[in-house]
This record gives structure tokens, C-alpha cells and sequence, in this order.
């Protein structure tokens, strides 16, 4: 009955809602605040990330937009902006990113905000799409780092970006005729320089295609768990 009763007592709903819109904009004003201070520094710490990602001269900005009333989110909606390379107009990032292009930003922005995040798996899915040489080693030094204090699951057909893990699983096709099936077999030791042999010069394997992925996974490996 004392519910009912204060659900009609309009004078009483009335002074609620004004006390909770005020407590909304204030908690609102000060997420706008924080948001005003951080964007800038995120937006540049990823540009930064980009460059050694294969998108030299890209950039990564963070649009504050204002709403025309707040939202459960704030007063303003956020938005990421990428531009892939120098000279290009940043746009709404899922509007203008490649799927390889996506995930490296996915990887600069998780990369750069490793302290603040609370996963402690993180998956990357051909996140090296598009690139090689010293960028893959890059792409795979940077999951490395991310895997110094969490769990980083990483699918490539890079040997530099394999060489920098320290745990190896193959996945294969096989069929017969009941159907498709895939495996997928742990590697180590002696067959981990085996694979990374073959993702370098294929199924012949050479004795100078051994000897580099022996040295990859000496040089690559030895930094954080991945």
C-alpha cells in the first residue's frame, strides 16, 4: 500500500526525477571531462602503433560528437575515425578498413591500452593480412608484448609472426568419405623448426630453410609469453 501510494504521489515522483536527472548530469559532465582528456592522447598513442603496422602515414582520431539529449552512454557519442595512409580523410572506421587493416588496428589499440583492459584472452585472426617482411615481425612482437601478462591466440600463415609464440598448434584439412575434417596437432621441439621451415620455403624443406627458422625461433621467441 506505501508503494502504491508513492506511486501516485506526483509531487514525490517529481522531486526524484529532478534529483537523478542532476546526479545524471553531473556524473555526465565529468565522463565528458575525462573523455575530452583522453581521446587526444589515445588517438595519438594508436597513430603512433599504426605506423609500424604496414599503414605508414595513417592516422586515428576519436570524434566526441554531441547528442542532442544524453544518452545512457553520455552526452556525446564516441566514434573512431582511421585514415589508412597520408593525404586520406579519416572516416568512421568500420566504413573504410580492410579486415587485415581492422585487426591491426585492433591489435595498435589493444596494444596501447593493455593496462586498462580486463581480458585475459585475447584472439587475432589473420591479423597479419597483407603484410610481411618487418612488418610481420612487428605485428608479432606486439602480440608477444600483449602476451606478457595474458592469453594471446593468434592465427597466421607468417613464420615471422609464428616464431615470436612459444606455443605452436598446426591445423590441417583432411578428408575421406564420410566428410571434411580438421585437426589441429600440437607442435614442439624439433617439429616446431620443421613447420616454420615449411611456412618459409614450403613442404621441400632445405637445409638453409631449417637453419633460418632455427634462428627465427631463437631470436623471436625470446621475449613475454604468446
Amino acid at each position: 500500500l506505501q508503494r502504491l501510494a508513492l506511486a501516485s504521489d506526483l509531487a514525490a515522483l517529481e522531486k526524484a526525477l529532478a534529483l537523478a536527472g542532476q546526479a545524471y548530469q553531473a556524473e555526465a559532465r565529468r565522463v565528458s571531462q575525462a573523455r575530452g582528456r583522453g581521446a587526444p592522447k589515445l588517438a595519438k598513442a594508436i597513430t603512433q602503433a599504426m605506423q609500424g603496422l604496414g599503414m605508414q602515414g595513417g592516422s586515428f582520431e576519436v570524434a566526441l560528437n554531441k547528442l542532442p539529449q544524453g544518452q545512457s552512454s553520455g552526452l556525446e557519442e564516441v566514434v573512431f575515425l582511421v585514415a589508412g595512409h597520408a593525404g586520406s580523410t579519416p572516416r568512421p572506421v568500420g566504413k573504410v578498413a580492410s579486415g587485415g587493416e581492422l585487426s591491426r588496428i585492433a591489435l595498435a589499440i589493444a596494444v596501447t591500452t593493455s593496462a586498462l583492459g580486463q581480458a585475459q584472452t585475447l584472439i587475432f585472426d589473420e591479423v597479419d593480412s597483407g603484410v610481411g617482411g618487418a612488418v610481420a615481425e612487428t605485428v608479432g612482437r606486439l602480440m608477444q608484448q600483449l602476451g606478457a601478462d595474458r592469453q594471446v591466440l593468434a592465427v597466421t600463415h607468417l613464420p615471422q609472426v609464428a616464431a615470436c609464440a612459444h606455443h605452436h598448434w598446426v591445423v590441417t584439412k583432411r578428408s575421406d568419405k564420410s566428410g571434411s575434417f580438421s585437426q589441429l596437432q600440437a607442435v614442439t621441439d624439433n617439429d616446431r623448426v620443421q613447420e616454420i621451415a615449411r611456412m618459409l620455403g614450403g613442404d621441400k624443406r632445405s637445409a638453409t630453410s631449417l637453419a633460418h627458422a632455427q634462428e627465427m625461433l631463437q631470436n623471436l621467441s625470446a621475449g613475454g609469453g604468446a
